[in-house]
């Protein structure tokens, strides 16, 4: 029988890896996976944008001060003449030259002009009168005079002013690094083009070397290029085409290079990054189906010559690459000096201003803001590439899991089943957001992930069908099955569950004892909503059993209320409930709730009493459900209720007391010591120290309190004056927060995990090696030079700097930040600090010696 059944599950098993591979080439659901995948992991990725490129947006302030768009050629040559004095490396545009600017008045002006030119020609000047043609010879037609009066320069002058692509023209000449765009239309041609592509494109052809066999790049079949007088001026000219994924609309790449016919033309981001490392076209290589050589530079593509652009994520609530006013620039707000030795992108940025297009980090990026990103992309070879090797090992997962599935999922049991999926779901998704984030590969493992999670989910629930419907029919279908399962899931605090199946029950007065019983559960959660409906319930059969009318009155009105812990407030409500003009105070297990103390570490601390003994306590609170999500919430529990556990082997003078730990619905929580004093932190700053011998006090209690938790195995892997609890009348310190600690048990090998402040942590803790209590002393060495001098031993302006420091470099001598410091407790320091483990204190009581002969050495000293 039992081979049989597993039989059944490798023939399943083999059905869902058929069906799986057909769908997959069949549908666009997995490549809808992998971009998700994709986009995900890039919203990851921080990486700095260039420096060296500047944007000037034509943004609504310029639309409202300039005019309607498009604007008059003119103006953005002022815009040029501007920028050129500023000497930028390349000024580049996305606005499109492609049409002769015509002016209605202009073209009067010239047919004026035409006629007082012809005018004057029909009346030659009394003292230069005409030669005669020579014999043989056709009298030649006079060349078109001067004015030669003020109306005649009026009307020349005007011609020359209202002739605006003669202006832009001049102002691109004058500034000679000046790029903008074309358009090139995908898709295959069909025959010869219909008109010759002018020279001054052809210009920007780029080299192509490979075997065409590996792919070509896009084919287009349509150009439209900037007009003569504008494009024969320009310093170069690329192509606008811009690449949204037909499944979804994201721009995801960039046509580094396009065909058109038997032509090869760049984009315009890789015609500007050319052009900024003073590159002509013809030193621009385009390697068919594998990459782009651009001077010393290479540019990984895929086979169409696409590359997958590095969109660089917005930081401080502002854009990485934040555009100056178009306005702004023109009218010297922005000084044009700004722009030295800069790329300097123009374009529209101003919302409903031209096409804008979705990225996997954001939407509403503009032409301009996008060939940005492009052009930082290439010059910082920051951008995704899928390495060759990929697909094979796509591949070969895929069979590995299918291996799996077919062969070893069927004989696990269905816990082992679920740990082992979820390990290799993990390692999946680990390895695709690694190299995604990592190393800007993007590797698409998210088809055999996928296919590992359907294939267990199949399987699995087949093998629920098989085994577990039948019983679980065969016990719905009796009474006492489900009174008893009721009772269980009652005990197990799961009273939903308990609900469901107690109203399967035939009602009798057994049954109104245990659902009044249920309700109270309820009440007790604060889920007076469902107290409600148990009452409900319950009336339907006997409206008049014990104080039912009275208990359903009551749930209803808390129902409507505010109550603790509820809301969807981050953090817990300390709003009372009102009853009839009564007030009740929260509960929270078997506390009373008295007040709010402030915010802790993991949530919100209460002050509360326990009404049996009159105990005053205070409750550490965390909603649980409230601050992880469905896949994170039992962790986060375990780790919650970790604290307690750890701390609460703890029975020390110097370190805080846990009393209880318990869990009420999604609000878990921590009755603990309650404490008068305050933390340390605000004596670590100069003028608010303590005396030398009053911190020295505090460190002896602090270092006995360790060396007792590290005799019971646990270190507490965080110690910082913030966790230092000290009454200044008794002079009592409290060592709190063992929340991240870790039993370290000494037959255990396995490393243990970096956890802690990094200023206050120890070499070997930065490192990840295996800690034990030598590492709190070092911590504790820290706080002590901290609470001497007002200054912390090591610092560094990162996190890596700040870790090499504390792991190689010496830190400052106290005595030079307080010369007032006794030599001896200096020492103490020394040996507290040391890098080497072995070097150190070896025990709590070790380091609380040496400071209390220290004291001793400070007080004989003074008598």
């Amino acid at each position: 029988m039992k081979s049989a059944f597993w039989k059944a599950d490798w023939f399943v098993g083999l059905v869902v890896v058929v069906v799986f591979t057909v769908a997959s080439l069949s549908t666009n659901l997995l490549a809808a996976l992998e971009r998700k995948a994709y986009d995900t992991g890039a919203g990851l990725t921080h990486r700095a944008p260039s420096d060296r490129i500047a944007v000037i947006g034509v943004d609504q302030q310029s639309l409202d001060n300039i005019g309607r768009w498009p604007w008059s050629r003119d103006v953005h040559a002022r815009l040029i003449d501007k920028l050129a004095a500023a000497k930028p490396k390349v000024i580049a545009s996305t606005v499109l030259f492609t049409e002769a600017q015509e002016d209605k008045g202009a073209g009067y002006i010239k047919q004026l002009l035409d006629l007082y030119r012809k005018q004057h020609a029909a009346a030659p000047a009394a003292d230069a009168p005409a030669e005669p043609a020579a014999e043989g010879e056709a009298a030649a037609e006079p060349p078109a005079p001067a004015p030669r009066d003020q109306f005649g320069a009026l009307l020349e002058d005007a011609a020359r002013k209202l002739d605006f692509d003669a202006q832009l023209a001049a102002s691109i000449a004058r500034a000679g690094n000046v790029v903008v765009p074309m358009l090139l239309d995908l898709g295959d041609p069909q025959g010869n083009p219909d008109h010759e592509t002018p020279d001054y494109v052809r210009r920007n052809e780029v080299q192509a070397t490979g075997d065409p066999s590996g792919g070509l790049p896009l084919p287009t079949q349509r150009m439209v290029a900037p007009i003569e007088r504008i494009g024969a001026k320009v310093a170069g000219i690329g192509h606008l085409v811009t690449l949204p994924d037909a499944a979804d609309g994201v721009v995801r790449s960039e046509a580094l290079a396009v065909r058109y016919y038997d032509q090869l033309y760049p984009s315009l981001a890789l015609r500007i990054a050319a052009q900024s490392l003073n590159l002509p076209p013809k030193q621009v290589a385009v390697q068919f189906g594998d990459k782009v050589a651009l001077g010393g530079l290479t540019i990984r593509s895929d086979a169409d010559s696409l590359m997958l652009t590095y969109y660089y994520p917005d930081r401080d609530g502002k854009l990485a690459f934040q555009p100056d006013s178009f306005f702004d620039v023109l009218n010297d707000k922005v000084p044009a000096d700004k722009y030295r030795d800069k790329i300097v992108l123009i374009g529209p940025v101003a919302p409903g201003l031209g096409t804008s297009f979705t990225t996997p980090v954001g939407s509403g990026y503009s032409p301009v803001m996008m060939l940005a990103h492009n052009v930082s992309s290439i010059l910082q070879q920051d951008y995704y590439s899928s390495p060759g090797w990929a697909p094979w090992l796509q591949l070969a997962l895929s069979l590995l899991v299918a291996a799996y599935l077919i062969a070893l999922l069927p004989r696990l049991s269905a816990g082992q089943a679920a740990s082992v999926t979820a390990l290799l779901f993990v390692l999946l998704v680990g390895i695709q957001f690694g190299f995604l984030v990592g190393k800007l590969l993007w590797l698409q493992l998210m088809t055999p992930a996928a296919l590992l999670l359907v294939g267990h989910l199949v399987l699995t629930t087949k093998r629920f069908l098989v085994t577990e419907r039948g019983k679980e029919a065969s016990e719905l279908s009796a009474a006492e099955s489900n009174r008893m399962l009721g009772l269980a899931f009652q005990g197990q605090g799961q009273l939903d569950m308990a609900f469901d199946k107690f109203r399967k029950v035939p009602m009798d007065d057994t049954m109104m004892d245990t659902l009044y019983n249920l309700a109270l559960d309820f009440e007790r959660k604060r889920q007076f909503n469902k107290a409600e409906s148990v009452y409900r319930h319950m009336a339907g059969h006997n409206p008049k059993f014990k104080d039912l009318e009275q208990k359903l009155s009551r749930a209803k009105q808390m129902a409507e209320t505010v109550i603790l812990g509820g809301g969807g407030n981050r953090g817990n409500a300390s709003t009372l409930i009102l009853d009839g003009g009564a007030v009740e105070k929260p509960m929270l297990g078997r506390y009373q709730v008295e007040k709010e103390l402030g915010k802790g570490a993991m949530g919100v601390v209460y002050l509360g009493r326990d009404p049996k003994i009159g105990r005053v306590v205070a409750i550490k609170t965390m909603a649980l459900s409230q601050e992880f999500e469905a896949d994170e919430l039992e962790e986060a529990r375990t780790r919650f209720f970790r604290e307690a556990e750890t701390a609460g082997r703890l029975n020390h003078p110097n370190i805080v007391t846990i009393y209880d730990a318990g869990e009420e619905h999604d609000l878990a929580y921590i009755a603990m010591e309650f404490l008068k004093g305050k933390d340390l932190a605000p004596h670590t700053k100069p003028g608010q120290l303590l005396p030398v011998m009053e911190v020295m006090h505090i460190a002896v209690q602090t270092a006995e309190a360790l060396d007792y938790a590290h005799r019971q195995h646990v270190a507490h892997r965080d110690i910082k004056p913030a966790n230092i609890m000290y009454e200044h009348d008794s002079k009592v310190v409290k060592v709190t927060d063992f929340g991240i600690a870790r039993i370290t048990d000494s037959s255990k090998t396995k490393t243990g995990m970096v956890l802690g402040t990094p200023s206050y942590m120890s070499p070997e803790q930065l490192s990840g090696k295996k800690i034990d209590g030598r590492s709190d002393l070092f911590s504790l060495g820290v706080m002590l030079y901290q609470m001497s001098v007002g200054m912390l031993p090591f610092q560094g302006e990162s996190m890596a700097e700040l870790m090499y420091r504390i792991a190689n470099e010496p830190y400052r001598n106290p005595k030079e930040l307080n010369p007032n410091l006794p030599d001896a407790l200096v020492a103490v320091i020394d040996k507290a600090l040391k890098k080497n483990a072995d070097e150190r204190f070896q025990t709590g009581q070790e380091f609380a010696d040496a400071i209390r002969q220290a004291a001793a050495t400070v007080k004989g000293r003074t008598a």
